[in-house]
């Protein structure tokens, strides 16, 4: 006689049905995406809703480096916990077969906890180094290339870090979602006083939350601006699921080596219209030659 489902299991179903076909449920308990029972609520769903999506934009790009046999390596800047080199190794790397992720944290306690679990889990092509996203360019730990560059919320000028990264390591693909920007803010205060008698656009950052976004809007614009003047095709989109924060935008790069003078131009002159280029020049590329 076969036995009767219980409740439990009707909801233990119901959560799986909602899952990738072979996901990881004990992974997915300690990032904190399924309650400690393997249930999903409304915060958990929430959660995974974000990670399909990310997850979604990059899978494709796997997928296009995995043919012919090829081991794509992928390097997570600013990983923190590593919950998505997790989402990565677990939806694709593991079935994939080869190929390898790079985690990049600066935390110690939180790069030995990502080691742990990576070693519970059974996740054997997973790395985890100790060290800023600044420094990782220089390591002899780390290969000559790599083929993606993720930075998901890397702060301040630690996205900046990863594209010069990304560049050093001629990376086909670079996915950077930024976080809090300081550094353009700070310039355009310090010359707030002399823009505002040169230009009446100054008004855009007279108020303070106003220089906080601007020179954030400001910054990316220049990322966008640098990636292409270096070779990249960029496209901007924003992350659906993750409109409780502000930091939703999401910058695709793809290497195809037309480096665009009129990108590099650009960027030349936003920096001297705002007053940036003596401080930001070299951070964006333009103290190299072509």
């Amino acid at each position: 006689m076969s036995r009767v489902p219980s409740r439990a299991d009707a909801a233990q179903a119901a959560v799986l049905a909602e899952l990738r076909p072979g996901q990881s449920v004990e992974l997915l308990k300690e990032l904190h995406i399924l309650t400690r029972e393997g249930r999903l609520n409304q915060d958990s769903r929430r959660k995974l809703k974000q990670v399909y999506h990310l997850y979604q934009f990059i899978e494709s790009l796997l997928q296009e480096l995995a043919q012919d046999g090829h081991a794509p390596l992928l390097a997570d800047h600013g990983a923190g916990k590593s919950y998505l080199g997790f989402i990565l190794y677990d939806l694709f790397f593991k079935q994939l077969g080869r190929g390898e992720i790079y985690g990049i944290e600066w935390r110690a306690e939180l790069v030995q906890r990502s080691r742990e679990l990576a070693a519970r889990l059974g996740f054997g092509r997973m790395r985890f180094l100790d060290m800023s996203v600044a420094d990782a360019a220089e390591t002899a730990d780390l290969p000559e290339r790599f083929d993606i560059v993720t930075a998901l919320h890397a702060c301040d000028t630690a996205t900046d870090d990863a594209i010069a990264f990304g560049l050093r390591k001629h990376a086909r693909f670079m996915v950077l979602v930024p976080c809090c920007q300081a550094e353009v803010a700070a310039c355009l205060r310090s010359t707030k006083a002399l823009s505002l008698s040169r230009t009446p656009l100054a008004e855009l950052w007279r108020h303070p939350i106003h220089t906080r976004e601007l020179g954030s809007q400001i910054t990316n614009v220049l990322r966008c601006l640098h990636l292409e003047a270096s070779g990249y095709q960029v496209t901007v989109t924003e992350l659906v699921g993750w409109e409780h924060s502000l930091k939703n935008e999401l910058i695709l790069a793809r290497y195809t080596g037309q480096k665009k003078r009129s990108a590099r131009e650009r960027l030349a002159a936003i920096l001297e219209e705002f007053g940036l280029a003596q401080a930001l020049a070299g951070r964006f590329g333009l103290d190299q030659k072509e």
